[in-house]
């Protein structure tokens, strides 16, 4: 609600307002990785950040990967099914009921290392150039149908390019475990990430994106 005052001033009461409030004050006020702000024809936008450039990443940090999967029998048998896997282990209830130590189903270690890597992107891999090399994968311990993933990334090393001045290669091990804490899976790899400069000379925050005609 709002009235004006003998000063011509118009006072909003309310939790809502101060709601409102606190969520154009977080919107506006700079933030590091998570926005980048811009204006055009009067108004401020966000530009929401996807990745990192190579400043970015410090030896050392670990950023922890939103939100998490639950894996349903449904995405196992499909990605069985479209990557042409068809082990009785992961499509098959009755043999792996029957006949293997696990008594169920297990999900198929590929899902479960893709997901990761998907999981990863936003926070490693979004403004990659390429990925380099996978060094190792351990399938830790088993996965099952409805077991929540969930994944971390810890940065190891970063080396800048040396014949290229606008680039770097970044060393990560991304770990994924399960709703209990379980560590499931875990993986090296090196990704070559652009520098700021890089980015800049190509549109920004947003390579590529169009302007709206109206």
């Amino acid at each position: 609600m709002s009235g004006g005052d003998a000063a011509g001033t118009d006072r909003v009461i309310g939790p809502m307002t101060t709601a409102v409030h606190a969520l154009t004050s977080w919107l506006t006020s700079p933030r590091p990785h998570t926005s980048c702000q811009h204006y055009r024809a009067g108004r401020q936008t966000v530009a929401v950040k996807f990745g990192r450039y190579f400043e970015e990443f410090e030896v050392g940090a670990v950023y922890k990967h939103w939100p998490g999967k639950t894996i349903t029998e449904y995405d196992d048998h499909l990605f069985c099914l479209i990557t042409m896997n068809h082990h009785p282990l992961h499509i098959d209830a009755h043999y792996a009921g029957e006949t293997t130590e696990f008594g169920r189903n297990v999900v198929v270690g590929n899902l479960v290392y893709s997901l990761l890597i998907g999981m990863s992107v936003p926070d490693v891999s979004g403004r990659a150039i390429a990925n380099l090399e996978i060094e190792s994968l351990r399938h830790v311990k088993p996965t099952f149908h409805g077991d929540t993933l969930y994944g971390e990334t810890e940065v190891l090393d970063k080396t800048e390019s040396r014949s290229k001045d606008d680039r770097g290669v970044v060393y990560v091990e991304t770990r994924g475990y399960k709703q209990d804490g379980t560590v499931v899976c875990i993986f090296r790899r090196k990704v070559m990430v652009p520098k700021r400069s890089y980015g800049e000379a190509r549109g920004g925050e947003h390579p590529g994106r169009p302007v709206p005609s109206s």
